[in-house]
């Protein structure tokens, strides 16, 4: 869990939104997040102001849209997968570009892909402007459990490294002349998945036996200016779960107008 560990999505900044408190932001992402996802999805207007909510933050931060992009493309998948529901649901029907499309699929890919693209986008802002090494006391201030908050910051100090891993296990297999495209290759690659299971599984008792020799509990201590920065003020907490707050108003009216 070294201090000096810098994730990839996290942009090195000194704006405004990047000195802000960890545990403020991260609880102003998950109250944002829930709140978009309980907007109902057959209003609309909601959607332009979360927006722009987003994109305020991000002039504030000074994340430019070249570079936030590119990353949301992660969710990809899910919008294929919602370009289908308006061919494949039923009920009333509507006749767009000669294809008779469901209502009720048009609502629920709408619905998945504006969604979606919030929530990562919030995400992705969070990532952004928010250092690894901060995460654990975050975690800890908002009061995880002192068993989940290690688990969930060694998950995603070792991501890296296991992608790595595997992108290594790939160049080693090609080199020896295996086709993975080829299906009889699938018991190779289904070997590849266990060894790799197994590496990962010991090299997790490793680190945790080399944690409890150095004396750790199973809770992140504070250690300001080592792990952790000061905690958030009544005044922080105030001005970074704002946009949050404005989002729960916005999801509240938005159902007394549907």
């Amino acid at each position: 869990m070294g201090a000096g560990h810098a994730h990839p999505l996290y942009r090195s900044a000194t704006s405004v939104v990047h000195r802000a408190p960890a545990e403020a932001k991260l609880a102003a992402l998950v109250v944002f997040v829930f709140a978009v996802v309980a907007t109902p999805r057959e209003v609309f207007w909601p959607y332009a102001l979360y927006a722009a909510m987003l994109l305020t933050i991000w002039r504030f931060a000074t994340i430019p849209l070249r570079w936030m992009l590119p990353r949301m493309l992660i969710e990809a998948p899910f919008v294929v997968l919602a370009v289908l529901l308006p061919f494949s649901e039923g009920g009333e029907r509507v006749h767009v570009a000669g294809m008779s499309l469901s209502v009720a699929g048009l609502y629920a890919a709408w619905g998945i892909v504006i969604k979606g693209t919030l929530g990562v986008a919030a995400s992705l802002t969070f990532a952004a402007t928010t250092p690894a090494s901060a995460l654990p006391v975050a975690l800890t201030r908002l009061g995880m459990p002192a068993t989940v908050t290690p688990v969930i910051v060694m998950m995603l100090r070792y991501a890296d490294l296991l992608s790595a891993e595997i992108r290594r296990m790939h160049i080693a297999r090609l080199a020896r002349g295996d086709s993975p495209r080829t299906l009889h290759r699938a018991g190779a690659i289904a070997q590849g998945i266990g060894a790799l299971f197994l590496r990962s599984y010991e090299r997790g008792e490793r680190v945790h036996l080399a944690m409890m020799s150095r004396g750790f509990t199973g809770a992140i201590p504070e250690m300001p200016g080592v792990a952790g920065s000061a905690r958030a003020s009544a005044r922080q907490w105030l001005a970074v779960t704002t946009p949050a707050t404005i989002a729960v108003i916005i999801a509240v009216i938005s159902w007394g107008a549907k």
